[in-house]
């Protein structure tokens, strides 16, 4: 049977049950589905033939704990954003990172255990956070991170090449470096003053110096963001169309 979704339309939208059909909000938008299907709680946690169920919900709502904490550490970098599809984008990471655990058995993998790889260090690293704004090709310079300050270098900087978005007049790079403890779900963030650059800038170096005190426990992650702005009146407002805020992993360590 094929259970369709659609939206609701109406002055008051309805939550719950009715007739069949569910009434629910998706995304903030309230939208209705047939009821019914699937499994129920008890089969689910008690029929053998269960089994790989019970391990993918166990590994899965592991991976939505570490989620939400790796989102709640990253917010000073987009804060006053709000992502419509991070989490599921997130997801993906993670789910890739328990993936990489040889260590546990099915069912109690952990992304600590997959992130602690090489391979989870490199997808980490080179994972899509934000795809709609790809940071290395608004920022198409060489850098250096320092390995003792962690201080990030931008060198034959070119602000004619920077790939400014439609109707901003400024850029702004918000730099960090987060110590983040996957099995403790702890977190750290030391971060450099912002730096807002406008179309006019006529260096050639960018550097970036994070406050970094005592390292904390966890991976190191040193992360750039990267926010639009236009100047209208003296005055600069954000823009919020989802290429106008980026974040990208520039370095990984223990």
């Amino acid at each position: 049977m094929i259970r369709v979704m659609a939206k609701q339309k109406g002055i008051i939208p309805l939550v719950g049950t009715i007739g069949g059909i569910n009434f629910y909000y998706l995304n903030g938008k309230p939208v209705a589905r047939m009821a019914g299907g699937g499994f129920n709680g008890k089969a689910i946690k008690t029929k053998a033939s269960m089994q790989r169920v019970r391990e993918n919900g166990s590994e899965f709502g592991h991976c939505s704990q570490v989620n939400k904490a790796f989102r709640a550490a990253l917010q000073e970098v987009y804060k006053g954003y709000r992502f419509t599809y991070f989490h599921s984008r997130l997801m993906r990471l993670f789910t890739g990172l328990k993936d990489l655990d040889s260590t546990n058995k099915r069912g109690e993998r952990q992304v600590a255990e997959g992130a602690a790889t090489t391979q989870g260090i490199a997808l980490l690293k080179h994972f899509e956070y934000m795809p709609d704004c790809k940071v290395p090709a608004l920022l198409p310079f060489n850098y250096n991170i320092d390995g003792a300050t962690f201080a990030l270098t931008f060198t034959g900087v070119d602000i004619e090449k920077v790939g400014f978005v439609s109707g901003a007049t400024h850029i702004e790079l918000t730099y960090g470096v987060l110590y983040f403890d996957f099995g403790q779900l702890s977190h750290q963030l030391y971060l450099a003053s912002p730096l807002v650059l406008n179309k006019s800038y006529s260096g050639h170096t960018i550097m970036l110096t994070p406050n970094v005190g005592t390292p904390a426990v966890g991976t190191r992650l040193c992360v750039l963001g990267v926010r639009f702005y236009q100047e209208v009146d003296g005055k600069l407002y954000l823009l919020n169309a989802k290429n106008s805020v980026g974040i990208v992993v520039l370095g990984v360590g223990a």
